[in-house]
């Protein structure tokens, strides 16, 4: 590295009979030293930079320039851990008084081992049901905004954090239902539903409107249907809540319905069970959506659709 001046600690450094030249570091010595007479103008330089060499082929965990893990911007504290180690036999390790040592000495605080344990509890459910990191980021934001108010004071940690959870997969595009959080959390689902309309009005947000375009396709995969009874089935859900014809009903509910019908007219006939199963909704409740929209079916089906089944011979329930 060359440089007309090296400034070391706020003193720019020239040669004083070359003050023109373009001084050489020496990263080995820790000199700065003149090209043009060899004068050492500088020593005992310390090296900032790595200390070991890195290839941006290796795909190691951690960049060995750094010193330390980086901070958490989400936590409050430093999170700086000190733990000390055990004695070379593997007892104990004692100090000059014969007193045991302590195993951990964390400057972490009660409230950031709060956030840290529900960042943990979401990034687990997360993991549990596939949802990328960016959901997670954005959940753990929300979680930590409600911890910090006092209106969620009292509010379990576990609720607040599926809770969390829920809102980010409404505000990141991939709606979750409050059954499949509930199958991945401690939480049952009412605790869950409460801390969720909590933690919209204490932080003033709102999430978009679900519709039943936002389960098709996942349903849809998960009963192994083709692609013509999943555009079939989203054609008769979009029909039905445009007709109103299941009112009040949620659009879980209507996606599953919409899915039975569609499927029962074609040759990859699924039953209300195995829906209700990927659907987390109960069968009765399928029946029910299911006979609001089989008197209106011939408006339902698409134009193109080729019928396995006639709309005559669809079960009744």
């Amino acid at each position: 590295m060359t440089s007309r001046s090296k400034s070391v600690t706020g003193i720019q450094i020239r040669c004083p009979r070359h003050p023109n030249a373009n001084l050489i570091e020496d990263y080995s010595a820790g000199d700065i030293v003149c090209p043009e007479c060899g004068l050492v103008v500088g020593d005992r330089i310390i090296d900032v930079g790595s200390e070991w060499r890195t290839f941006s082929n290796e795909k190691a965990r951690s960049d060995p320039s750094r010193v330390g893990a980086s901070e958490n911007p989400l936590l409050n504290g430093s999170d700086l851990t000190t733990v000390i180690g055990k004695s070379p036999s593997g007892s104990a390790a004692y100090d000059d008084d014969g007193n045991v040592l302590y195993r951990n000495r964390s400057a972490m605080n009660g409230t950031d081992r709060s956030l840290v344990n529900a960042f943990q509890e979401i990034a687990t459910m997360a993991d549990r049901i596939n949802l990328p990191k960016t959901i997670v980021d954005r959940a753990k934001v929300l979680f930590k905004q409600g911890y910090e108010l006092k209106s969620l004071k009292g509010r379990s940690n576990d609720a607040l954090a599926s809770a969390s959870l829920y809102i980010a997969c409404r505000q990141e595009g991939v709606p979750r239902t409050f059954k499949e959080i509930c199958a991945v959390s401690k939480i049952s689902k009412k605790e869950i539903g409460r801390s969720f309309k909590a933690i919209l009005k204490a932080l003033e947000t709102n999430v978009e409107m679900i519709s039943t375009q936002d389960f098709m396709s996942r349903f849809c995969s998960n009963l192994n249907l083709p692609n013509y009874v999943q555009k079939a089935a989203s054609h008769i859900a979009h029909k039905a809540i445009e007709l109103d014809l299941a009112p009040g009903r949620s659009p879980v509910s209507v996606t599953a319905a919409a899915i039975y019908l569609a499927s029962q007219a074609s040759d990859n006939k699924k039953s209300q069970k195995e829906i209700g199963d990927v659907a987390g909704v109960a069968d009765v409740t399928i029946r029910q959506s299911y006979r609001l929209l089989l008197p209106r079916s011939k408006d339902l089906f698409p134009p193109d659709f080729a019928f396995k089944t006639p709309i005559d011979q669809l079960p009744s329930a």
